[in-house]
């Protein structure tokens, strides 16, 4: 449902007006580094700036392309050899993929991604970025992918262009050091443009060329059945780096204008807006965060601010194409290495030491990952590792409670018959979720701290929210172990839940007995020490709860 909101009109008018001037050198510079052109990087901005605003879940955000969805663009464009049509149908793909995410409420889960696992991957295109840019700092045109652009690094410092070096580096330092009160006005990354543009007239230094005018052309998909895996692998990548860039992107906008997004509107949004992109010849995009911060403080609330961003790129591909066909590559090459040192994340890096170092080794293994083999993997492997080590932190907590035999307890009456039983009875009190995780530890624990001479087990689960199966075998492991040693095994405190996998998997044990309360267990195991009880409750006070 498209919600337009005029109420704050002016300030979207001047937010929209600024994040389209703060786009135009960003998309020349990103859809060069993606090998389509300058031009498909603003036909980029347009389509997905336009409809990601109309039909997003973020109003204030500011969509086009980005370093992590060019860095996998400039990856399929050496695969595919510039073949423009097949990566065009990557990106349609991609978008469909979004809108197809939006609908299936994927955008929960893309927010469970762990921060070092985030960190990692980001910091690796940042590092991806501007290892492509240095050959062309240098005067030259690296071959694709960051290992032939690193490979190549030698022959172009033997032939370094120093004038090309000087305006590159140049063009950096203006965008870093452009006066915070000059850039209310003129921001640093459009200043360093035109500057470097302006110099660059005195100098031999290749540049852009001619750029297409006018309105795009429709881009249909096609279908290659050779390429057709890498291109669904390329369109899966975009995807979900495009919604992990965008809803992180959201989260930003949220803490700035004390929101709250809807991330599977979101992602549908920017699923139709990377949808029309491709159809008109544009690279893929995602929420921006640089640009959607700008509009914030210029004054955007509302998405008519990022259609305005969007139409004022438009205006000037319909009129200014000539100019931009002057900006030198060294221009667009400083911009660009600006770009990958803001996506680093630096304030991670800083502190990264005084943290836990099992995720600093997460980041850098993921940061790894994404520069030298790639982004699905990089994500991939984090997410597994981030979740084990969480599992293994989990597990570890749940045996060193399963440690703690209680010698005295809260209640009276329940300690009263803990003193009278003695060493007839060893309690084990679980906390928290029982997983697969303490599963291979809990037989081998229960066995190493039972109490010698001890005639029945407690099994104390009314701390335990959840179960699953993996935990449940290793119940019935400790209740074979249990009877084969004479012991009673007596259950108590489980919720219905727990108490169905129990019941599941322990279907075989009709010895086990359960009850609602640990004092009612003990009671139990009093008269089975005493040799006065034969009753058999299996599972009736849980079940019956």
């Amino acid at each position: 449902m498209v919600n337009l909101n005029f109420s704050n009109l002016r300030g979207d008018i001047t937010g929209g007006l600024t994040a389209g001037i703060v786009a135009l050198p960003l998309a020349l510079a990103l859809g060069v580094a993606s090998g389509l052109g300058p031009i498909a990087g603003l036909y980029g901005a347009i389509a997905v700036g336009f409809f990601a605003a109309l039909f997003g879940g973020t109003p204030s955000q500011i969509s086009g392309p980005t370093g992590p969805m060019v860095v996998v663009l400039a990856g399929l464009f050496a695969s595919l050899s510039g073949d423009a049509a097949l990566i065009f149908t990557a990106v349609m793909l991609a978008g469909l993929m979004q809108i197809a995410f939006g609908f299936l409420g994927v955008g929960q889960y893309i927010r469970l991604v762990p921060y070092p696992v985030i960190s990692g991957f980001m910091s690796g295109i940042g590092a991806i970025i501007i290892i492509l840019q240095l050959g062309r700092l240098l005067g030259h045109e690296p071959p694709g992918g960051t290992i032939g652009a690193l490979s190549y690094l030698p022959t172009a410092l033997a032939d370094i262009n120093f004038a090309t070096l000087a305006l590159g580096l140049g063009t950096l330092v203006i965008a870093y050091k452009w006066p915070p009160s000059l850039g209310k006005y003129v921001p640093g990354a459009l200043a360093a443009l035109i500057i470097g543009t302006l110099v660059s007239l005195a100098l031999s230094v290749p540049v852009l060329g001619a750029i297409p005018t006018g309105l795009p052309s429709l881009h249909l998909p096609v279908f290659d059945q050779s390429k057709a895996l890498l291109i669904l692998e390329a369109a899966f990548i975009l995807a979900v780096l495009g919604a992990i860039d965008s809803l992180l992107t959201s989260l930003v906008a949220d803490n700035m204008t004390r929101t709250r997004h809807d991330s599977n509107k979101e992602l549908i949004g920017q699923g139709i807006g990377n949808t029309f992109a491709g159809l008109i010849g544009g690279i893929a995009g995602a929420g921006a965060t640089m640009r959607t911060v700008v509009n914030i403080r210029s004054g955007g609330k509302y998405n008519l601010s990022g259609m305005i961003h969007a139409l004022v790129l438009l205006a000037i591909v319909l009129g200014l194409s000539p100019l931009a066909a002057q900006i030198p590559h060294a221009v667009l090459a400083g911009i660009l290495v600006k770009v990958g040192l803001d996506i680093i994340d630096w304030s991670y890096l800083k502190r990264a030491h005084k943290g836990p170092r099992w995720d600093f080794a997460l980041m850098l293994t993921v940061l790894g990952l994404t520069v030298f083999v790639d982004l699905i993997t990089a994500v991939g492997v984090g997410v597994v590792f981030a979740a084990l080590a969480y599992v293994k932190q989990i597990a570890q907590l749940q045996i060193e409670e399963l440690k703690k035999i209680p010698e005295a307890l809260n209640d009276p009456e329940e300690n009263a018959l803990l003193e009278k039983l003695k060493d007839k009875v060893s309690i084990f009190s679980f906390g928290g979720p029982l997983s697969f995780g303490a599963a291979a530890d809990v037989g081998h624990h229960v066995r190493e701290q039972v109490k010698p001479g001890s005639k029945v087990t407690i099994l104390d689960f009314s701390r335990v929210p959840t179960m699953d199966v993996s935990a449940a075998m290793a119940v019935e492991t400790v209740t074979s172990d249990a009877l084969a040693a004479g012991r009673k095994l007596v259950i108590c405190g489980a919720n219905v839940d727990v108490n169905k996998v129990l019941e599941s998997i322990n279907a075989h044990h009709p010895e086990i007995v359960a009850f609602e309360t640990l004092h009612e267990a003990l009671v139990y195991a009093e008269k089975q020490v005493a040799g006065t009880d034969s009753a058999n409750p299996r599972f009736q006070a849980a079940t019956q709860s």
